[in-house]
């Protein structure tokens, strides 16, 4: 009776540690989580505006969409080196100070676009430019964001950090899309750039409610060398984007092309709300299961996502392919993402967190144009069963990475 009493009190123990750690773990990073998501909220409500802009008044291609899509990665990926090693040599919180900077210059160049609007291929371009300064903001933000959430909350929770502090990220592009698109339906592009450019400036008076929470590397660690040691788990991310890249460029589209205009936000926001859910509820499978586990099943649930997407005959059964593919990504961007931290020292994270992104962002950048010109016949739907094919070859890949750790703890 003793033992079993004994049993029982342990049990009880044990459950209000774990719920004391989360509420611990959620006091740390729910400041730093509403801040990126202000941040993200100012990206978010332009995404979905910018392929019905090109496309229906600009009068470009889906090419040119994907263009539009892949300018912002390619310059993600371009900035993330800079990003990593900004943050974890000056903080965090200026990282993300600075992203917000940048994200406003980006707005200028959309402004400008629309005094060209007789000029579309001007426009285009100014387009391009605004969205490689948005680019660049992005990886300042996200990766000053991550850097100050692992060191705030410590290596032991570095798959929740991925996962909520990214989840802010989507919660953003949830709520921006219906926004974005109300706004621009009723007044036009013009006030959609607008309030893109005033939410930076109020950003910026709350971003030093942070704290700095970040240790200096010593020395500027080698961007070349993290890249030749995350290359597989970045890989694995890579596959897993192309999904990403395919439901982000051109939903909104095949929306149009099925004639249902009236849902158009719907793809976007069913994907960030799974993925919203997904990791604040199964965030922490990352750590107690395991990261490349986690990184399979959720591989399998994603490209799940893109052959129902291709299929679907209405717009609720694409809301639900999307929102597979929202959980798909939730959980294997930060699985493999953790996998890619922890072959990194500590006071390099912001770098290993830089080199890992910049998986995901060249396999983006490269998958929205060349998905573009296969949806070119004006029929998006295959565009979505390339990308299964895509998002599937990152099974291997996670079952390479687990046997890597495997042999690494040995």
């Amino acid at each position: 009776m003793s033992d079993e009493a004994d049993t029982k009190t342990a049990s009880v123990s044990g459950s209000t540690t774990a719920r004391n750690d989360t509420l611990r773990f959620a006091l740390d990073v729910l400041p730093l989580m509403t801040i990126v998501l202000s941040g993200f909220l100012i990206i978010g409500i332009i995404l979905p505006v910018l392929p019905r802009h090109v496309h229906d008044d600009l009068k470009f291609s889906t090419f040119a969409v994907g263009c539009v899509t892949a300018a912002q990665f390619v310059a993600s990926l371009a900035s993330r080196l800079y990003a990593g090693r900004y943050a974890d040599t000056h903080g965090g919180r200026r990282a993300i100070a600075l992203g917000m900077v940048v994200t406003l210059l980006g707005g200028i160049f959309y402004m400008a676009s629309l005094l060209m609007r007789d000029h579309h291929a001007a426009a285009l371009g100014l387009i391009l430019i605004g969205r490689a300064f948005v680019g660049g903001a992005e990886s300042l933000i996200i990766t000053g964001g991550m850097t100050l959430g692992l060191a705030v909350a410590g290596p032991k929770s570095t798959g929740r950090v991925i996962a909520w502090v990214g989840t802010a990220m989507f919660a953003a592009f949830a709520l921006g899309s219906p926004i974005g698109l109300w706004i621009y339906d009723r007044f036009g592009f013009y006030r959609v750039v607008l309030l893109s450019m005033l939410l930076p400036v109020v950003a910026l008076l709350v971003v030093r409610v942070l704290p700095e929470g970040v240790k200096a590397a010593t020395r500027p660690g080698s961007f070349a060398k993290t890249l030749s040691i995350v290359w597989l788990p970045g890989l694995g991310a890579a596959f897993n984007g192309v999904g990403f890249a395919a439901l982000l460029s051109f939903s909104v589209l095949l929306f149009s092309e099925h004639g249902w205009n009236a849902y158009g936000w719907l793809p976007i926001t069913s994907f960030a709300i799974a993925l919203i859910a997904a990791r604040l509820f199964l965030g922490q499978l990352i750590d107690v299961v395991g990261s490349m586990r986690v990184g399979l099943f959720f591989t399998v649930v994603n490209a799940t996502g893109q052959v129902l997407m291709w299929w679907a005959p209405s717009p609720w059964i694409s809301a639900i392919a999307s929102a597979l593919t929202g959980a798909g990504w939730a959980m294997a961007y930060p699985a493999f993402g953790a996998e890619a931290v922890s072959r990194m020292r500590s006071n390099q994270r912001g770098l290993a967190m830089a080199a890992y992104s910049s998986f995901p962002d060249f396999a983006i950048g490269v998958a929205s144009p060349l998905l573009g010109l296969l949806g070119n016949n004006g029929h998006l739907g295959p565009v979505y069963l390339w990308s299964a094919t895509a998002v599937l070859m990152g099974s291997p890949v996670a079952l390479m990475s687990s046997r890597g750790q495997r042999h690494r703890h040995v």
